[in-house]
């Protein structure tokens, strides 16, 4: 079992010195230490400079680097740079840069331009990494290995085609297995021959969706043999230290619970928009996620300081924000926080990307904020790095379903699976409820609730364990289109599994009802819905159900419950479905951390800890009972605290 820090936070971010003359990485380590900084991420873009031309090694830069971390006290999560080639790589060796759907090279020029299939890449990729690991391995500095960087590159190519022929070989063993897979009696697809079969590239109409799904899988599959091989590299240099890679949040890209198990640091990068008045449920969501993808501590690799560079307008963080949010990732079990970058560059397609030390030098606004959160961090490190916190709710997620349902040619392209997953979310968020997330296999003992915001595609052995789990007394509360199709996106009999409609007491599912954007369904009790409903036919043995009122299903549930199973089928809209969530936990026997929060407060526990978080721009004041220590001022709570304008508690009884 790997630590992320030991009694401490981790506090830094990536740091590119190559960008820069040697006399500044002086200057930056003075103001690293003014900052508190104790680690930073070395290498993820510097794969032309260690290796300038094929074969050659510069590692003298990188030395001095090294030697002046370890000088000064801040540890280096030293990064393998394979996610961006020298261009020299693709200009000598075409066969590693990756096609899109369309037959379209990806060139050089920008980042990750590599084919994850490309042998000629995974063995330049190899030897460079074999060459880091065999120098680095022994140096004082070395804390992390962080390998390649947010892996997620498709390619269409031919061979990425071979590849994805074997993959298929492997999956099916024979191609009748696999023309029944895919369904391919629709539309005369049925294969003949392996080398018939190709990735789903551009196609006159609507591709196969189980090849799509498939493809999805195979990508994860090799982008994640990229990192093993890698990992692997380095580990058996330096088994004693962590191995990590960074995900992208909330991507789609990667099976993040098969790709968590393999790293020993699960590690994300986290950018809401600071406009967002839900920025900071997404924020939550997210550290969730990883933290139940981690089974424990999990580290924040990036996020920004002040404004990023990639959205349509870029807006700086105000003042306060990045504090409270590195707060908060710490509150949803973080032991590292961590920015891109720490100087912001002066060049490049990221020159307007902020830094922890931005344009304005150590006198702006920006990084006066980030000596306070290194201060904050350090305060109190030893009593919250390692610890955990429990969780009564388990939010259900699962990336292959997720794939599933974004086909074409679905009931509706404005089912958006994220946009679905963040509304249950949100209403759990904003009822003070903390969550997990969970996969649909594992074990769902430990939850007296279990939600389900929408799982599209379920196996057999998931449904069963949904079963098992409310017929050993738990609490389950599904969302619409859930159940619908197999593990090959079959779609089940009766448009849902038999078993999951006499789990929820539905007799016959007769139409989905898909609604226009801002079409709403008026429902009992004052809820509306919003996005999607069905005609349900109940069975007898409900218990109780929410009707809908007017239109074509007038009268007929909207909201189903048989015993412990709720089924909802369709998207209440934010004040609805948080009063559902709240009856259902309540009846589940699980409440808030705290009581009479006001909105835009969060409360949050890790092990004996209380953090405190005003997500609005109005002081408020919060009811607390017992005696309590602020450990980011020292003084005593009793009773109750006031935390101002994107203010922070951090409460030790």
């Amino acid at each position: 079992m790997y630590t992320i820090a030991d009694r401490r936070i981790l506090f830094g971010g990536d740091y590119n010195p190559e960008q820069w003359p040697e006399k500044t990485w002086h200057e930056d380590v003075r103001l690293m230490k003014d900052a508190g900084v104790n680690s930073v991420t070395l290498g993820v873009f510097s794969w032309s400079k260690l290796e300038p031309h094929p074969g050659a090694r510069e590692f003298g830069w990188l030395d001095t680097v090294m030697d002046l971390m370890a000088a000064n006290g801040v540890g280096v999560v030293l990064a393998t740079p394979t996610s961006s080639p020298p261009p020299w790589m693709g200009r000598l060796h075409p066969d590693t840069l990756p096609r899109d759907e369309d037959g379209h090279t990806e060139w050089w020029g920008g980042r990750q331009h590599f084919s994850h299939s490309s042998a000629t890449y995974r063995r330049h990729a190899a030897a460079i990494t074999e060459d880091l690991a065999a120098r680095y391995a022994g140096h004082p500095a070395l804390t992390m290995w962080h390998i390649n960087n947010e892996y997620c590159t498709h390619d269409y190519g031919d061979e990425a085609a071979a590849a994805f022929r074997r993959w298929l070989r492997t999956k099916y063993g024979t191609l009748d297995a696999l023309n029944t897979a895919w369904g391919t009696a629709f539309w005369s697809q049925g294969y003949d021959s392996w080398d018939g079969v190709l990735p789903p590239r551009r196609a006159h109409y609507l591709k196969n969706p189980a090849q799509i799904l498939d493809f999805r899988r195979f990508t994860s599959d090799m982008l994640l043999e990229c990192y093993r091989a890698e990992r692997d590299i380095v580990r058996r240099h330096t088994p004693h230290l962590p191995v990590t890679t960074n995900f992208m949040p909330l991507w789609s890209g990667q099976d993040g619970w098969r790709w968590a198990a393999e790293e020993d640091v699960v590690s994300v990068d986290l950018y809401p928009d600071p406009r967002d008045p839900l920025g900071a449920q997404y924020g939550a969501l997210v550290q969730d996620l990883t933290r139940s993808q981690a089974r424990g501590p999990w580290m924040l690799m990036e996020q920004a300081a002040g404004p990023v560079n990639w959205r349509g307008v870029n807006h700086p963080k105000p003042s306060g924000l990045n504090r409270l949010w590195s707060l908060q990732a710490v509150a949803h079990g973080a032991d590292a926080v961590c920015y891109f970058q720490w100087r912001q560059s002066r060049q490049g397609a990221e020159k307007f990307h902020s830094a922890m030390v931005g344009h304005a030098g150590e006198q702006g606004r920006t990084f006066q904020e980030i000596k306070r959160i290194g201060a904050e961090l350090d305060r109190i490190g030893a009593e919250v790095s390692g610890t955990h916190g429990s969780r009564d709710i388990a939010v259900l997620h699962d990336w292959q379903s997720w794939w599933a349902c974004e086909q074409d040619g679905r009931p509706s392209t404005h089912v958006e699976y994220p946009e679905v997953l963040r509304a249950w979310h949100r209403a759990l968020w904003e009822a003070h409820l903390t969550t997990d997330f969970a996969h649909p296999g594992h074990d769902l003992t430990a939850y007296r609730l279990v939600v389900v915001p929408q799982l599209y595609l379920l196996t057999d052995e998931a449904i069963d364990n949904l079963l098992a789990y409310v017929a050993s007394g738990g609490t389950l509360v599904c969302g619409f289109l859930t159940g619908v199709a197999d593990e090959d996106d079959r779609v089940r009999p009766g448009g849902m599994d038999l078993r999951l409609r006499e789990l929820f007491g539905i007799r016959t599912l007769h139409q989905w009802w898909p609604l226009e954007p801002g079409e709403g369904v008026a429902c009992a009790d004052g809820l509306r819905g919003t996005l999607w409903s069905e005609e349900i036919e109940a069975a007898g043995t409900v218990d109780e159900t929410v009707p809908y009122q007017g239109g074509e299903l007038d009268g007929l549930p909207a909201v189903l419950r048989r015993g412990r199973a709720w089924y909802v089928s369709t998207l209440p809209e934010p004040g609805a479905l948080r009063a559902l969530l709240t009856r259902v936990a309540a009846g589940a026997g699980v409440r808030p951390v705290l009581d009479g929060l006001s909105a835009g407060v969060e409360a949050v526990r890790r092990g004996e800890l209380l953090f405190l978080l005003n997500h609005g721009r109005e002081p408020v004041t919060v009811d607390v009972p017992g005696t309590h220590r602020d450990l980011l001022t020292g003084e005593a709570v009793t009773g109750r605290t006031t935390l101002g304008r994107y203010g922070a508690a951090v409460l030790k009884p």
